[in-house]
């Protein structure tokens, strides 16, 4: 079992992985844009959307909870053992599963590592595994860094690593850093080893087995138990956590079963209770069948899917996703409870394939599987958590054998002392081999990409992402490969997955990046989650392109298109932001809350009368986002941008304060503190706080960009141009920070050293529009007429909406 990695809610922050949610290693936090910095403000026009849809597009009656029916109560949950009365074969099944053994009490029977007065050795501390009695203890650093004996509450997992949790006076469960590999020992197994194997991990750091980064209450409990409560006190500081089961029993599936039960009891059941009183219909398989499709091989189902409950159930746990929402299961619709990450390029290769840690449903969302309708149930029982069938017999289900189980499809032939890069036994004839590569987290982990993907070694040559082909051809190389695709196959076309180039194209600068992004966006054919992060990543292209786009994405069939579509109206002016009202009230909370915290910043008298409920409405769904999660400084982060929005400076202050008392390493909440000051006229008390900022992180490229232009205001020029480089030394694909320390050092009358200062940016951002604008003008003022020529031409073909083209042109002649 592996940790679910939660997030903060909302579009203003976002905070470092940890290895408790299931990271291999630790990697830089996203940079948030600041609030307020007139350098980096960009405009939004209004826009208009059409969202009739809505009223059309209801979540579909198949899927809705029983507690909606009048006939009967809310529900409640009853625990495994009254399910276990009546379904008896279904809990034995479950019974061995690891949604079962996800979390138990620490025993004999259930602490599978070796505390046997064993050692493990990391860094500077030999932690001590041994036991009490009946008790497990461990004897490691502490909060404080002192060796300390601490112990163990519960294990946490079962294969392929085994957890530990120490329990904390406050309500607190700590994930320990050190965990034991439950692998048979031929393969690795029976040993210790850390969760950040390349060390650095002390009790200073944030990725500390004691800081909250390795907090279960609300990193890891609401995916291991069921019915879980966080019951997290602000006020003090303190949980109490609760649960009704300990693991992931049947209602964490099911939803609350009361209802059910008491149908169950009744002498002659009420057959018109929808799904006899169960809160959420998994029903997908129950309502069709797969038919085969004449010369194919393959099958499509008789009735189209749609009802999406089941994979919205699984995707709680089984997604990268931010809570927004206290309640504690599924409802059978994702974004009624969480938001889901798109696909951006720290989590995500250009072409989708998974980078970092995200749990499967972003990737099966832009899978042809999903676009079928196929559902988890059709490849794993739901209740062993198993796959159906061993082997390629999953797959053969619906995709023939004598077509695709053959070496006429795969050309392999078995091989059985084969080994994959990663250690994992595979000779290619696998359909998971190629179609689901691995890719391996918490150290022993390895995952499968959900997105049934064709091998792209062509792709890799040109956009850098990995394939399943060099899991065991590393040696030959891509060219080899696709080489070898192309003999049997012929040339590949796009195919389905087909926005690689698209991401790649606006991530490195492509000429061609906005209208790639366009055409993705405005393609029904291509998934609702590749169309959404296509949209997020055009926020980057300012201009009647970007305004059409949010206009048709506020009226998108598709949640995640509608939500990347008012995120983008987060950070308008008020007249602007007023089109987030055409989703107010949309029928996804995610989309809700997003539209509250776009209408902060719009006075009540601009919201017609008869649609100030619903503003009121989206607003108080933001604020309640934030305010499930205020155990977590990015949640003060997301209400001081709120609060700022809304004008009261007063309160976002209190806010950021708040976020940087929870964590004074926030870089975020600082920096937006820091822009408020200045904002409310207390400059030199904004240079200090970002002096301590950069005590705590000297080389952070965000902090000293800051404080650089902070210089600049108070008339430190000298000063502000050595911070403003070292800015863009540390980010050097920042083409902003590269930006404004040209236009700092040109305006100190340096014009070489700017145009040196472009040249290097433009080799990472060749198509970028700030970029080249300022280095076709300082070559003007230079006099290079020629050189000023062309770079006007690289502008124009880059950007052609910008209205400095015209501009440069005139100066030009």
């Amino acid at each position: 079992m592996s940790r679910k990695k939660r997030g903060s809610s909302g579009t203003s922050a976002t905070h470092a992985p940890s290895p408790v949610a299931g990271d291999a290693a630790p990697s830089r936090p996203r940079r948030i844009p600041w609030l307020v910095i007139a350098l980096l403000a960009v405009a939004i026009i209004a826009v208009a959307a059409v969202f009739a849809w809505r009223v059309a597009n209801k979540p579909a009656a198949s899927s809705t909870a029983a507690a909606s029916s009048p006939a009967v109560g809310p529900a409640q949950y009853v625990g495994a053992e009254t399910c276990a009365g009546c379904h008896a074969p279904e809990t034995e099944a479950w019974k061995t599963s690891q949604h079962a053994l996800a979390m138990q009490h620490a025993n004999a029977d259930t602490v599978l590592g070796d505390f046997g007065d064993t050692r493990f050795q990391y860094g500077e501390v030999s932690s001590r595994f041994f036991r009490k009695g009946d008790e497990f203890w461990v004897n490691t650093d502490g909060p404080d860094g002192t060796m300390q004996d601490f112990k163990v509450a519960y294990t946490f997992g079962v294969d392929p690593l085994q957890q530990y949790l120490i329990a904390f006076p406050d309500g607190r469960l700590q994930a320990l850093g050190v965990a034991w590999d439950t692998r048979p020992a031929d393969q690795g197994g029976q040993r210790w080893f850390h969760m950040y194997p390349d060390g650095g991990i002390d009790h200073a750091s944030a990725l500390h087995w004691t800081k909250r980064e390795q907090n279960w209450n609300y990193m890891c409990a609401d995916c291991h138990s069921t019915d879980l409560r966080r019951n997290y006190d602000a006020a003090t500081d303190r949980y109490a956590t609760t649960w009704k089961d300990i693991n992931v029993a049947c209602e964490a599936c099911h939803g609350p079963g009361s209802n059910h039960v008491a149908w169950a009891k009744e002498g002659e059941h009420d057959d018109a209770l929808p799904h006899h009183g169960l809160g959420i219909a998994l029903d997908a398989r129950d309502v069709a069948t797969w038919l085969p499709v004449a010369g194919t091989g393959n099958v499509r189902r008789s009735v189209p899917l749609t009802n999406h409950a089941e994979t919205e159930t699984c995707a709680v746990c089984h997604s990268r996703r931010a809570s927004i929402s206290t309640t504690p299961g599924p409802t059978g619709h994702l974004h009624d409870t969480h938001q889901l990450s798109l696909l951006t390029s720290d989590l995500y290769f250009d072409d989708g394939q998974q980078r970092d840690e995200v749990y499967i449903h972003g990737s099966f969302l832009q899978s042809k599987m999903h676009a079928a309708g196929v559902t988890c149930s059709d490849c794993h029982d739901p209740h062993t958590a198993r796959l159906r069938f061993d082997g390629n017999a999953t797959c053969t289900q619906c995709h023939a054998p004598a077509t695709y189980d053959t070496p006429r499809h795969h050309h392999h032939s078995p091989v059985a002392s084969a080994t994959r890069r990663n250690g994992a036994p595979g000779d290619g004839t696998q359909c998971v081999d190629c179609h689901m590569p691995e890719r391996t987290y918490m150290v022993v982990d390895p995952r499968r990409d959900h997105s049934f993907r064709i091998p792209r070694p062509d792709l890799s040559l040109t956009l850098g992402t990995p394939n399943a082909c060099q899991d065991c051809h590393a040696d030959q190389g891509d060219a080899w490969a696709a080489a070898a695709l192309e003999k049997w196959h012929g040339t590949p076309d796009a195919g389905f997955q087909h926005w690689g180039p698209a991401f790649h194209a606006a991530r490195n600068g492509g000429a061609d990046a906005m209208a790639r992004l366009q055409a993705l966006l405005d393609d029904p054919t291509t998934p609702g989650i590749v169309r959404a992060t296509a949209l997020g990543e055009l926020r980057a292209y300012a201009g009647p392109g970007l305004l059409a786009a949010i206009g048709r994405g506020l009226g998108d069939e598709d949640a995640l298109v509608r939500l990347a579509a008012v995120e983008a109206l987060t950070s308008a002016p008020p007249a602007q932001a007023a089109q987030a009202l055409e989703v107010a009230s949309d029928p996804s909370l995610a989309v809700r809350s997003a539209a509250g915290l776009a209408l902060a910043a719009v006075p009540a008298d601009r919201i017609p009368p008869a649609r100030r409920a619903e503003a009121t409405g989206a607003v108080k769904a933001y604020l309640s986002s934030q305010q499930a999660s205020l155990e977590r400084p990015e949640a003060y982060l997301n209400l001081g941008v709120y609060h700022a929005r809304g004008g009261d400076a007063a309160a976002a202050e209190s806010s950021y304060r708040e976020a940087l008392r929870r964590e004074p390493g926030f870089v975020a909440a600082r920096a937006n503190l820091a822009d408020l000051l200045r904002a409310t006229g207390r400059e030199a008390e904004a240079g200090h706080l970002l002096e301590e900022g950069l005590a705590l992180a000297p080389e952070d490229p965000d902090l000293l960009h800051a404080l650089g232009l902070q210089r600049i205001r108070t008339g430190r020029v000298p000063e502000a141009a050595v911070l403003l480089g070292r800015a863009a030394r540390a980010a050097p694909d920042n083409g902003r920070y590269a930006y404004v320390y040209a236009v700092a050092l040109q305006s100190s009358g340096d014009n070489d050293g700017a145009i040196r200062v472009l040249d290097a940016a433009l080799a990472h951002r060749p198509n970028d529009a700030d970029l080249l604008s300022a280095r076709a003008s300082y070559t003007l003022a230079a006099g290079d007429n020629d050189t000023a020529r062309r770079f006007i031409e690289r502008l124009q073909a880059a950007a052609p909406e910008d209205p400095r083209t015209a501009e440069l042109v005139k100066a030009l002649r």
